[in-house]
C-alpha cells in the first residue's frame, strides 16, 4: 500500500501546524481562523432568519432567559462571543449552533422539552458546539480527507474506469470510517459539556435524561444504523449522559447553594 505514505505525511505536516486541544483534552485539527469561522457563522445565521419565521416574542424570552442562565457561568473570555438565540417555527424538534454564538431552536423541540431544565440541556448541548470549535475542526477534517484523496489518486495513476471505482471505494471509506465518527464524537463531547454547562448554572442535569426519553417516544423508532449516523442513537445518547450524572449532581448541588436557580417561564 506504497499509496498510503503521501497521506500519512500530509496528515502529519497538518496535524503538527494546526493541532489544539478541545474543553474534554481530545486532540483537534483546527486549520481555519476563529475570525473567519466567526463571520460565516453570522452570514449562516442571518440566512437562517430570512427563510424561517420566527416563534412569538413569549418564546423568544423563554429561550433567551435560558442561554443567559448558562452563558453567566462561562469565563469572562466565552462570554465576548456574540451570543444570540432565536426560536424558529417548524415542526422538526432540532437545534443548532453555529460559530460565533449563533444558536437556534426549532419549536418542535419546545414542544418535546417539557420544561425549562430539558430546553437547558438543548442549549448547553449547543453552547458545547460552539466552545468546542467543532465547526473548524469538522471544516478542516473535511478539508484534510479531500486532499488526501486526491493525493493518494495523482500519487497511484488511478485513471478510468477502475481508478474512479477504487476513488468511490476509499471516498467511501472516508465518509464512513471518518467523517460520521467524528461527527458522533462532537455530539458525545457536546453532550459531556452541556451536562456540565447546565449543572453548574442550576439547571436540573437528570432532565436531560429525561429529554432524550421524550425524544425516544417522539421518534418512533426509524433511526438509521449508529455506524451510518451523524449522531450517536438516544439510547447511546442516554447511557453517556448517564456515566456523567454523579459529578455533573455535585456541580448542581453547588450551583444551588451558590445561589443559582434560573426561573424562565415556559410560554
Amino acid at each position: 500500500m506504497r499509496w498510503f505514505r503521501p497521506l500519512a505525511i500530509m496528515a502529519l505536516c497538518v496535524s503538527v501546524a494546526a493541532c489544539s486541544t478541545s474543553p474534554t483534552g481530545r486532540s483537534q485539527l483546527l486549520l481555519l481562523s476563529d475570525d473567519e469561522l466567526n463571520n460565516m457563522g453570522s452570514q449562516a445565521f442571518n440566512q437562517y432568519q430570512q427563510e424561517l419565521p420566527s416563534a412569538g416574542p413569549a418564546s423568544q424570552r423563554y429561550a433567551q432567559c435560558i442561554a443567559d442562565a448558562i452563558v453567566a457561568v462561562l469565563p469572562q473570555e466565552q462570554q465576548r462571543l456574540d451570543w444570540q438565540i432565536r426560536v424558529f417555527e417548524a415542526e422538526e424538534p432540532n437545534a443548532f449552533a453555529l460559530p460565533g454564538g449563533y444558536m437556534g431552536l426549532h419549536t418542535g423541540m419546545l414542544d418535546i422539552a417539557t420544561n425549562q431544565d430539558q430546553v437547558a440541556s438543548v442549549v448547553a448541548h449547543e453552547i458545547g458546539h460552539v466552545l468546542a470549535k467543532h465547526s473548524n475542526e469538522r471544516a478542516s477534517t473535511q478539508s484534510a480527507t479531500q486532499l488526501g484523496l486526491s493525493v493518494i489518486s495523482s500519487a497511484s495513476g488511478l485513471e478510468g474506469a477502475g481508478g474512479e471505482q477504487l476513488m468511490g471505494v476509499l471516498g467511501m471509506g472516508a465518509q464512513y470510517g471518518i467523517m460520521l465518527p467524528f461527527s458522533r464524537r462532537h455530539e458525545s463531547e457536546a453532550d459531556t459539556i452541556g451536562l456540565n454547562l447546565m449543572a453548574r448554572a442550576g439547571f436540573d442535569p437528570r432532565e436531560s435524561v429525561s429529554l432524550w426519553q421524550n425524544m425516544q417516544q417522539a421518534s418512533g423508532g426509524g433511526a438509521p444504523p449508529a455506524w451510518m449516523s451523524t449522531h450517536p442513537s438516544q439510547g447511546q445518547r442516554i447511557e453517556g449522559l448517564q456515566a456523567g450524572m454523579s459529578n455533573a449532581m455535585a456541580t448542581f448541588e453547588q450551583a444551588r447553594n451558590s445561589g443559582r436557580t434560573p426561573n424562565c417561564p415556559r410560554p
